[in-house]
């Protein structure tokens, strides 16, 4: 299909619970190979670029019994579906028990159809690496052993909740260095050279039956974040770190493969720098959530390489569901905002029609829940209108703005705009809960001496601005709480 566009936008859904969805919809077993053609059609309707397949490699059936035992995880399951029963519980995808798509969900053969029906409406594939950790009944435990961080008899006596003994030896629980151990995985090796050939091998062997891979936790396999998580249990630090060694060895065999970071505590930019095309923007979710719009315009005076790296999100599957995190009005802001900013952006199966309850990863089923259909249409006109080239491979600036002495509700608006030969756009967006008006500078220089049509694609109301008003005093904006202007720009 060529190049991926500058700025992609992918979507994710949860592989289990979506067949699951379609088996009931169309009354027969659905699986990969089987998923009806207007399925398809009505993921393509939306432009995306990418479709992540969240959760298609074979789960573990020992990670299952440890999960029915731990009273937290079935809390939460019983949380999100009140009529829970153990059939529902298929496992973590990301706990993997082989890199091998599972038969129920139709195998290698499903996935390649599935693939092929996407690529003939230009959508690519993206699938899941978990490098951390893998299930206990991965064949790597019987027949490399010294692929795993390791402990000894007394780790497993004192502290069963983190080593576990498997086939005569003990190994230790897979972890996030802030948090107690994950009961159900064990924890691979960053340091040993063995594992990373194999990592390379099985990566190749992924890259074969996708376009990119968004590989989870992946601060933890940074030589600094290993060492300090695991001392002498690693060995001997190596010179290299894990991701240099990996990435360059996939991209010189495919230039254009993705590799999509889940990436926390600040290591975004180290990770770019380590061969990353885009990186988890977290930062950015949690200051739209928690904090006001110049928490967020200060994170986006930073360097725009490292902008056009980062994936924007309101909603995946770790976070809460955007209709519930982002209520009254936020959440759309919060969508014209990220879907109209550099980088990758990501949206999560379900955040269209409003659905609120985060459903565990562990389940194939999820609750019957209300569609907002409303805001499915407000999804539907604001992907249409995203779908312009200027918005995949334009050129993005951060614009100015400033108020009055006696009125500096224009810290609450944050603008910019896109540029790409004749195509120009400007994003304004109130993102606070009282009404705020600005004056936002356009910074192009060509706007001078003439007048624009200024047709807001969203509302379809439209204005005439001189091209001087808006590069020299700025344009005047006056927003109701919440509200934003999506500005196409023509000469008048």
């Amino acid at each position: 299909m060529g190049a991926w566009p500058k700025h992609p936008v992918i979507y994710e859904i949860n592989t289990w619970v979506w067949l699951g969805d379609l088996s009931r919809k169309y009354r027969m077993p659905v699986n990969l190979a089987t998923v009806p053609e207007p399925e398809w059609d009505a993921i393509a309707s939306h432009g995306f670029d990418a479709l992540w397949l969240m959760g298609v490699w074979e789960r573990s059936p020992a990670g299952i019994e440890i999960s029915m035992r731990n009273k937290g995880l079935l809390d939460d399951f019983r949380r999100a579906l009140p009529d829970f029963s153990a059939e529902d519980n298929v496992g973590s995808p990301y706990c993997v028990r082989r890199y091998v798509v599972d038969g129920r969900l139709g195998g290698p053969q499903g996935l390649a159809a599935a693939r092929n029906a996407l690529a003939k409406r230009g959508i690519r594939l993206i699938l899941d690496f978990v490098p951390n950790h893998v299930a206990p009944d991965h064949p790597w435990v019987g027949d490399r052993p010294e692929y795993f961080v390791q402990g000894n008899a007394d780790d497993a006596r004192n502290d069963p909740a983190s080593f576990i003994e498997a086939g005569g030896k003990v190994f230790a629980c897979g972890r996030d260095p802030f948090f107690p151990a994950w009961p159900d995985v064990l924890q691979l090796n960053a340091f040993q050279s063995g594992l990373r050939q194999a990592v390379i091998d099985t990566v190749a062997e992924i890259a074969g039956q996708c376009d990119g891979i968004r590989c989870d936790m992946a601060m933890l396999m940074l030589n600094a974040i290993f060492e300090r998580t695991w001392g002498a249990r690693a060995g001997a630090r190596p010179a290299g770190d894990y991701w240099p060694t990996l990435i360059p060895a996939i991209k010189a065999k495919q230039p254009e493969f993705k590799f999509i970071a889940e990436a926390y505590w600040d290591l975004e930019w180290e990770l770019q720098h380590q061969g990353f095309d885009y990186c988890y923007d977290k930062k950015l979710y949690d200051r739209m959530e928690h904090g006001d719009a110049e928490n967020v315009r200060q994170h986006l005076l930073a360097d725009l390489p490292y902008q056009e790296g980062m994936v924007r999100f309101v909603e995946n599957h770790d976070e809460p569901r955007a209709a519930a995190a982002f209520p009254d009005g936020k959440g759309r802001a919060a969508a014209v905002a990220i879907l109209t900013l550099p980088g990758a952006r990501l949206l999560h199966e379900g955040q269209f029609e409003g659905l609120k309850v985060r459903l565990p990863v562990f389940l194939a089923r999820r609750p019957d829940e209300p569609v907002d259909r409303d805001l499915a249409a407000f999804y539907g006109c604001l992907l249409q209108e995203i779908h312009h080239d200027v918005f995949r491979n334009g050129e993005w600036r951060l614009c100015e703005k400033s108020g009055w002495p006696d009125n500096r509700s224009c810290e609450n608006i944050i603008a910019w705009c896109w540029v790409k030969s004749e195509e120009r756009y400007v994003i304004v967006v109130n993102f606070s809960a009282g009404p705020s008006q600005a004056l936002v500078r356009v910074p192009w220089d060509g706007l001078r001496g003439r007048t624009w049509l200024l047709n807001d694609v969203l509302s379809g109301e439209s204005y005439d601005r001189t091209g001087d008003d808006m590069r020299d005093a700025g344009l005047y904006v006056d927003l109701g709480p919440w509200r934003w202007h999506f500005f196409r720009l023509n000469p008048s």
